[in-house]
């Protein structure tokens, strides 16, 4: 056989740190890690695949504690983060900053638009204010408190049922993530109780301001790059007022619909944000991932219902690199085997191609 020479050896840790960082695909780090055991130890002493995501999303340095074996759950959270399919991300309305009409013009009619209540569309109603520029917010809780949402949308409700029809939409919207400053002060139902709920969460990520159109149609607001939320939990913070009830010549804001579409990376990831430092903690259950991997490769993971919002399917995935991954990491000892090229093979006083000094 010829002689072989690992080039990543003969360089400076600097230089070669500096080339495998260059990467942008945990997929690609898998097939590095792949080549040879030296290749392996360096992707996981470096910490490769955790920069790649910290790269990727920055929202991700505020983790204080990764999981045992984090090069693999940094690989398996890359891969989930961009590729999982997307689905809705709410579940749960949590509070309204102010209700016109408790239950009948609740935030609770906001999440399913056929709803009709006394033979109309439901919606969610502000009180009136004399002054256009009071704001008025809207709280939900996400479907995980560890998910990157990518696009927001909301529906302006227009009164069919009042003179000239009015749309009663806000001037701008804005929309801010993070978590609650305490768990034991969200037992208690806000809705019911009328209460806003601002004060009780710590919000980790505030949007730019967009411009609300006032016209009776679903409005698309795209963030510029996804946002990782850690903690589950969204605000809907609605700006200016435009438009005034001719029963009392008061300002309100009305909302038809709210709906934010991302990834859900539970149960495989989750976050755990406790103790008065605020603590954050990445775990990992690399047998759920796995059981989401094979569901998203089969097809089986589902796709958005187009009766709501108009989104694509998921695409189908292929996952065969991750996998080997896994398999490689964390339980070599199952048969999987590698052509790795040996390190004892190398030979250090054989020239280096120069092809390879890029």
């Amino acid at each position: 056989m010829e002689p072989k020479i690992d080039f990543l050896q003969c360089l400076e840790s600097d230089m070669a740190f500096k080339i495998l960082t260059c990467l942008d695909d945990s997929a690609d780090l898998i097939r590095t890690s792949a080549v040879s055991h030296y290749w392996q130890n360096f992707v996981i002493s470096n910490g490769l695949n955790k920069q790649l995501c910290l790269k990727r999303f920055p929202q991700l340095a505020s983790i204080t504690h990764d999981p045992p074996n984090a090069d693999v759950a940094y690989a398996a959270l890359f891969q989930s983060l961009t590729k999982f399919p997307q689905s809705y991300c709410i579940a749960d309305p949590v509070s309204a900053s102010s209700t016109d009409n408790y239950p009948e013009e609740s935030i609770l009619n906001t999440l399913d638009p056929r709803v009709k209540i006394l033979h109309r569309n439901s919606y969610w109603s502000s009180t009136g204010s004399d002054d256009e520029e009071k704001p008025e917010t809207l709280i939900y809780n996400l479907t995980s408190n560890f998910c990157v949402i990518s696009e927001i949308y909301l529906h302006p409700f227009q009164a069919l049922f009042q003179l000239d029809f009015p749309i009663y939409s806000s001037k701008y919207v804005r929309f801010k993530m993070g978590h609650p400053k305490s768990w034991n002060e969200l037992d208690r139902d806000f809705m019911e109780s009328q209460e806003c709920a601002d004060d009780k969460f710590v919000w980790t990520y505030t949007s730019e301001m967009f411009p609300m159109a006032q016209e009776n149609r679903l409005q698309r607001f795209k963030l510029p790059e996804p946002v990782i939320c850690m903690g589950g939990f969204l605000q809907v913070e609605l700006l200016g007022r435009v438009q005034k009830q001719a029963a009392d010549g008061k300002y309100y804001i009305c909302v038809a619909h709210v709906q934010a579409i991302g990834r859900q990376l539970s149960p495989a990831f989750c976050v755990e944000i406790c103790g008065p430092s605020k603590r954050v903690s990445l775990t990992y259950d690399g047998e759920e991932f796995e059981v989401m991997m094979q569901r998203v490769s089969s097809g089986a993971s589902g796709s958005l219902s187009t009766s709501l919002l108009p989104v694509q399917p998921p695409r189908q995935l292929a996952w065969g690199n991750l996998q080997d991954f896994l398999h490689m990491v964390q339980a070599p000892q199952d048969g999987v085997e590698f052509e790795w090229v040996d390190d004892d093979d190398v030979d250090g006083d054989d020239e280096i191609d120069p092809a390879f000094l890029i």
